[in-house]
């Protein structure tokens, strides 16, 4: 397991707000960069917008009102911050050759590296194409970790409403993905 994957995996249930911001910062970190990346696609722009989340947050931190709904609040705080990224600059997919090498297997062939790597851009592409709701709900989901509850809350629907296109994409991805193998083969 890489370290940025052992990193993001290796959360559980963060209390949010603990003594120090800085705790707070270290919990939530790995979900937080997780969940941005898997919408920005690039290292260093994710790790700025990761600062700029929690520099708001901190400024912020007098609006929150229950300390319970601190993961939703965070989380809706970065998908604010994400939509002016993608409103600032244009928006492309691109997957950082450094994080796929993190993720592949170190005992990989380099064949099955590269197919690994075209799998990757595959599903990257796919997704990009899904409207933005469906990108943001499948990103809290599986990038940040939510829960459809916490997702419903941050994207102003209802929990069933979020399982319903959670399963309506990942069944359309897999159908995409199926095509496109019929189609290399």
């Amino acid at each position: 397991m890489t370290e940025l994957h052992r990193r993001a995996s290796d959360h559980a249930a963060p209390r949010p707000l603990g003594n120090d911001f800085g705790d707070t910062y270290q919990a939530y970190y790995p979900r937080l960069f997780a969940y941005i990346y898997a919408r920005v696609g690039r290292v260093h722009q994710t790790e700025d917008i990761v600062s700029d989340v929690f520099e708001r947050a901190y400024s912020k931190m007098d609006s929150l009102r229950n300390k319970d709904a601190f993961t939703t609040w965070l989380f809706t705080i970065a998908r604010n911050v994400i939509v002016s990224h993608a409103r600032k600059s244009s928006r492309e997919t691109i997957v950082d050759p450094d994080v796929m090498r993190e993720i592949s297997p170190a005992t990989a062939s380099v064949e099955a590296e590269i197919l690994q790597r075209e799998e990757w851009e595959g599903i990257a592409k796919a997704i990009s194409g899904f409207a933005q709701r469906e990108q943001d709900i499948i990103s809290l989901k599986f990038d940040a970790e939510l829960s459809n509850a916490q997702i419903a809350e941050i994207m102003d629907l209802t929990e069933p409403n979020v399982r319903v296109i959670i399963f309506r994409t990942i069944r359309r991805l897999k159908m995409m993905m199926v095509a496109e193998r019929k189609l290399a083969s």
